[in-house]
């Protein structure tokens, strides 16, 4: 079977604002909408109208989260995937951990093509697709915006620093989408419906044989500086300063 494995992550919604926790510890999530990471709608989007070009038989969205991550695989489902699976994970899964877990289920599900936004909105670490790709030993294309396959090849036009860049991979491979690869379609009513009925298996990264000990320790979180009449300030004593410089005080 043509299968298309399509990551998606857990983040807070594109549209809140990110505070700060007052120890520094993490952002405030209690109480905040959270939803798919946008790259990935469009990974899923595109993965869509591949299937319904006929060049794919099914789109499975796979997701490495806590439980309630199962709330954006049903939003998957009801964009139109077949099946999802949740690998559980309770703890901040780093780039290597989604990376080995998503070439676990590579092996199991054995696909043409594996699609991830390029980065998402939370670490905008971008790191999952190349580290998937290396694990894998399989061609990537990173940053797409336009996608065509035929043949037992992918042909992605890439948007690189100097414009656009188009390379062929054979498949199977890689793909991470940029911006302008697609607009997301809207989900339905009858879609929420239909997608309770889609299979969504969860597992954890153990039964995996994932080791999900994490390689980085995050100190700390601050908030960005303040903007203050042009001046990029962390504090009053700093804007005086700056004023200073610029003669205005």
């Amino acid at each position: 079977m043509r299968r298309i494995l399509v990551g998606i992550k857990r983040v807070i919604d594109y549209n809140v604002r990110v505070r700060v926790r007052p120890d520094g510890a993490g952002v405030v999530t209690d109480g905040v909408k959270m939803s798919i990471n946008p790259f990935d709608e469009i990974a899923l989007e595109e993965a869509l109208r591949i299937r319904e070009r006929g060049e794919a038989d099914e789109v499975v969205a796979v997701s490495v989260g806590p439980d309630e991550t199962q709330q954006q695989l049903r939003n998957a489902l009801a964009m139109g995937a077949d099946r999802a699976i949740l690998v559980k994970s309770d703890q901040r899964a780093e780039p290597p951990v989604v990376a080995q877990a998503f070439l676990k289920l590579i092996e199991r599900e054995s696909p043409l093509l594996v699609i991830l936004g390029k980065q998402a909105i939370d670490d905008d670490a971008g790191q999952t697709g190349p580290m998937l790709a290396a694990l894998w030993e399989r061609p990537q294309a990173t940053f797409a915006s336009k996608l065509e396959l035929k043949d037992g090849i992918a042909r992605v036009t890439r948007e690189v620093d100097a414009g656009l860049e188009t390379i062929e991979v054979d498949l199977p491979a890689v793909c991470t989408t940029d911006l302008r690869l697609n607009e997301p379609r809207y989900i339905k009513l009858p879609d929420i419906m239909k997608a309770k009925k889609k299979p969504l298996d969860v597992t954890d990264l153990a039964a995996l044989g994932v080791d999900a000990a994490p390689a980085l320790k995050v100190l700390k979180f601050e908030p960005p500086p303040q903007r203050q009449k042009g001046v990029m300030v962390k504090d009053a004593a700093e804007l005086v300063a700056a004023l200073r410089q610029k003669g205005l005080v």
